[in-house]
C-alpha cells in the first residue's frame, strides 16, 4: 500500500505544479507595415519576467528582406521603459519588475513600399516559469526529483505572493468602495437638500403670488 500511495502523491504534485505555475505567453502574429500590435502583461512586483521575439522567415533558404524589421518597446504602467530595439529581426529581453501593474510590449513594423506582413513569433514568461531551471540543475547538480521539489517550492511562494498581492489589491478596492459611498450618500444629501429647497422657494414664490392677487 506504500508504493500506491507514493504514487498517487508525486501524481497529486505533478498535477498541483502543471495547474498552479506561473503566467506564460507564447504567440503568433501577423503585422502589416507601418503599424502596431501592443501585448500586456500583468506583472507582480520583484517579479523577474524574461520575452523572446523574432521575425519568422517566409522563405527559409533566403535572407529576410529588408522590410521585414521590429522596433520593440517594453515599457510598465507608469511609461517607465525597460526594453528597447529599433528595426532588428529578433531580439529578447529580461528584467525584474520594480513595479507591479500592467507590462505593455509594443511592436512597431516599420514603413514599406509596397506594404509587407510579417509573421512574428513572441514568448513572454514572467514568474517561476521565467526561470531556466536546466541551468539551475546544472549548477547546483540536483536529480531529477530535487528539480522538480524546487519547482514545486518556487510555484508554492510565487502562489503565496499572489494571494498577498491580490489581499492588497482587495483591500485598495474596498477603500475605494467606501470612499465611493462616503461621496454618493454627501452628493444625494446634498441633492435632496437642493431639491426640499427649490420645493420650499416655489412653495412660498406661489403664497405670496396668490396673497397680492388676494386669491387666499
Amino acid at each position: 500500500m506504500i508504493i500506491p500511495r507514493l504514487n498517487l502523491y508525486l501524481l497529486v504534485i505533478t498535477t498541483v505544479t502543471g495547474l498552479l505555475s506561473s503566467p506564460s505567453k507564447s504567440l503568433r502574429f501577423e503585422l502589416e507595415s507601418g503599424h502596431t500590435k501592443c501585448i500586456a502583461e500583468d506583472i507582480k512586483s520583484n517579479s523577474m519576467t524574461v520575452g523572446k521575439y523574432s521575425i519568422v522567415n517566409p522563405h527559409d533558404s533566403q535572407p529576410l528582406p529588408e522590410s521585414h524589421k521590429l522596433t520593440v518597446r517594453v515599457t510598465s504602467s507608469y511609461g517607465n521603459s525597460y526594453h528597447y530595439s529599433e528595426r532588428v529581426e529578433s531580439g529578447q529581453f529580461a528584467f525584474t519588475a520594480a513595479e507591479a501593474g500592467d507590462y505593455m510590449a509594443c511592436f512597431w513594423a516599420v514603413d514599406h513600399k509596397p506594404n509587407a506582413t510579417l509573421t512574428v513569433d513572441f514568448d513572454w514568461k514572467s514568474g517561476v516559469a521565467a526561470k531556466d531551471w536546466s541551468n539551475v540543475a546544472k549548477k547546483g547538480s540536483v536529480d531529477v526529483m530535487e528539480m522538480e521539489l524546487k519547482k514545486l517550492y518556487d510555484t508554492v511562494i510565487s502562489i503565496q505572493e499572489e494571494m498577498n498581492y491580490l489581499r492588497e489589491r482587495e483591500d485598495e478596492m474596498q477603500d475605494l468602495n467606501r470612499s465611493t459611498n462616503v461621496k454618493m450618500a454627501w452628493l444625494s444629501f446634498l441633492s435632496i437638500s437642493v431639491c426640499l429647497s427649490v420645493a420650499g422657494l416655489q412653495v412660498w414664490h406661489l403664497k405670496t403670488f396668490f396673497q397680492k392677487k388676494k386669491l387666499i
